[in-house]
């Protein structure tokens, strides 16, 4: 994946902090709280380009479900760790987003944990999938600096 130094449009990188609530018996972070994290890094990443999801719900009539997830853990997050998430666009589809994130221990540049999450355009009151808006599109293109909506791997 490339970095944001690399490219600033390529990723976007949000930091994440770990408390006590994060962690399991083990003192490591719980596995599905790394979901937590990801969440948070795709709704910065969108606000970042300037939609709030809230905003998206009332004026367009949409909502993100996550559809699917694929993550490879690798090494554990610990008590008042300071990690980055980094989400990249991977793919926009006609109703879907699909993102490659990762999650880096700060202090090492350590890999926590890597994957893919697919999430889904849905009508806010049918709850069915629903093409994502056209000015969507070009917003987010436009902000990524992509050329079209086809895969962007």
């Amino acid at each position: 994946m490339p970095t944001s130094r690399d490219d600033p449009k390529a990723t976007f990188d949000w930091p994440v902090r770990i408390y006590y609530e994060d962690t399991d018996a083990a003192g490591v972070v719980f596995y599905a709280n790394y979901l937590r994290f990801l969440e948070r890094g795709r709704s910065e990443w969108l606000r970042a380009l300037g939609y709030e999801q809230d905003a998206l719900r009332r004026d367009e009539g949409i909502l993100f479900t996550v559809r699917r997830v694929e993550l490879d853990y690798r090494t554990p997050a610990r008590f008042n760790d300071l990690l980055t998430v980094r989400s990249a666009l991977a793919h926009i589809g006609g109703a879907s987003l699909t993102f490659a994130q990762e999650i880096l221990r700060d202090a090492d540049g350590a890999l926590c944990c890597q994957g893919t999450v697919n999430v889904a355009c849905i009508d806010a009151g049918t709850l069915r999938p629903r093409r994502l808006p056209a000015a969507l599109v070009s917003g987010i293109l436009a902000g990524t600096g992509r050329p079209s909506p086809a895969s962007v791997e």
